[in-house]
């Protein structure tokens, strides 16, 4: 259980943040880790708690879950690295987490949410650190267990997409002795791992270094293909005897009022992927906020991400709109513990365009009410006002319109769901309308897809962002793991 009594005497320490300063200057990681004392004194910290919470994985309210989806043994590995035991640590976390290089560093720690060290004082034990410090050390001592890679006539899996669900769901079924091939329209394996998260949040290196172990046990990759051709569709499907769709909810929303059209309004996945491909081919980037006025209308994760990049690239001023209300700095009485906390938060990303602004460059309860565009049409401004929350629905109020000035506009408004071509030409049959979170129809509700036709055919399948909507990385690892324990029934494997 870690140190008798440690939670008693011992803080939260956590890894530290490269002062604003130093880290616009460079798309390096963000952060200084720990080093192993610093990890081992937080998880002597762990309780071992009668309830575990932060294993839960469990909603307890209307958002996030509560605890890891992945259910983590985090007390238990939390002991084993108190002990110095950090190859049984490892294989450990193995157990439960295919992919824990990636949630040590994206996932937004709801474990430490669900803490019970974090209901009175807002302490938690640092498992997010621990976490990462256990997937650095396994790769720097050589790296994930391998496995045998499959057999000539084992059942072969085609996984579309690249992206957290698909790559977890490759490794397990490849574990499990199928023959696995994954399907990835862009030039990179990875999905929104490679372009959709910016370099110093997730370090390529970081990716490319699990897909090369990945190749090296058998796993095929498939680039530059496009699953939408129905061509290409078809023969994803001769060459399968099971069809994972793993391909995300890529379908981004988008703005709806006069002048969205105009150069220079730019959806953020775009954006975000222009600017970490420029990066990594050491190129230009076709679009840059260099000497920009930049306006971010969204205030979730991806919004802050463009926020960093944007003052990386040089903007002259950054803000971002966001219609919902301002959050509340604290919990308030109808969020109480283990719930997520619906609190006002500030990410690395605002943090660099505060201090490039001298000050909040936050707008809530702001509405888009039209582009405003120059003789050739180009963004000049955008044109907004403020919004009164009456009864949960906004109202207008009168008198507050104004027109900043915009000669880049990132829309980063979320997603609707997976491309409905994707499902068409794989032959899968859909609920939903085009712009109402378009997804799969599940057999059952589980994740053996509909078809949308009578044609003979492999076992359909759908998982993470494809089946359930816009989530977390580590929602969508655990979501695909649970699908290729279906497809492996599935299969007898």
């Amino acid at each position: 259980m870690g140190k008798p009594g440690a939670f008693l005497t011992l803080q939260r320490e956590t890894h530290t943040a490269r002062p604003v300063k130093e880290r616009v200057r460079d798309f390096d990681p963000l952060y200084r880790e720990l080093d192993d004392e610093g990890h081992r004194r937080q998880a002597s910290r762990c309780m071992m708690c009668g309830v575990a919470f932060c294993q839960a994985g469990h909603a307890f309210g209307p958002a996030r879950p509560s605890g890891c989806p992945l259910h983590n043994l985090i007390p238990e590995w939390n002991d084993l690295v108190w002990r110095g035991l950090w190859d049984e640590a490892a294989a450990r976390l193995a157990i439960t987490s295919p992919l824990p290089e990636f949630t040590s560093r994206v996932c937004p720690a709801l474990c430490e949410a669900a803490c019970n060290l974090g209901s009175l004082e807002d302490e938690p034990t640092a498992i997010h650190d621990t976490e990462r410090a256990i997937s650095d050390y396994e790769w720097a001592h050589g790296g994930p267990r391998r496995f045998e890679p499959a057999q000539p006539d084992a059942p072969r899996v085609g996984i579309v997409g690249s992206g957290p669900a698909g790559l977890a769901a490759a490794w397990e079924l490849a574990r499990r002795g199928a023959r696995a091939t994954v399907y990835e329209r862009a030039d990179r394996p990875g999905g929104l791992l490679m372009y959709g998260i910016p370099n110093m949040k997730l370090e390529k290196s970081v990716v490319e270094r699990r897909v090369a172990l990945m190749r090296e046990l058998g796993i095929a990759f498939e680039l530059g293909v496009d699953a939408s051709d129905p061509h290409v569709a078809d023969a994803i499907r001769a060459a399968s005897d099971a069809v994972i769709i793993a391909a995300g909810a890529r379908e981004a929303r988008r703005l709806s009022v006069p002048g969205s059209d105009a150069a220079g309004v730019v959806l953020a996945v775009d954006y975000l992927e222009d600017a970490t491909r420029a990066l990594l081919d050491a190129a230009t980037p076709s679009t840059t906020a260099a000497g920009k006025d930049v306006v971010i209308i969204g205030g979730g994760d991806t919004g802050n991400d463009c926020a960093g990049t944007a003052v990386r690239q040089g903007a002259r001023s950054v803000r971002q709109l966001e219609i919902m209300p301002e959050p509340s700095r604290e919990r308030t009485a109808s969020n109480p513990w283990p719930q997520w906390p619906q609190v006002k938060k500030t990410d690395y990303g605002q943090q660099e365009a505060i201090a490039l602004m001298g000050g909040e460059m936050r707008r809530w309860s702001t509405d888009t009410l039209r582009v405003e565009t120059d003789g050739q049409g180009n963004v000049c401004g955008i044109t907004v006002a403020r919004v009164a929350w009456n009864d949960g629905r906004p109202e207008r109020v009168p008198g507050t319109e104004e027109t900043l000035p915009a000669q880049l506009v990132l829309v980063a408004c979320g997603f609707t769901g997976p491309e409905a071509d994707v499902l068409d030409a794989l032959g899968v049959a859909s609920t939903g309308a085009d712009r109402c979170r378009r997804r799969p129809a599940m057999r059952n509700g589980g994740y053996a897809c509909e078809p949308n036709d009578a044609a003979d055919g492999p076992a359909m399948f759908a998982c993470g962002d494809a089946r359930t909507g816009s989530s977390l990385v580590v929602s969508a690892i655990a979501d695909a793991m649970a699908c290729a324990d279906a497809v492996a029934k599935e299969l007898c494997l």
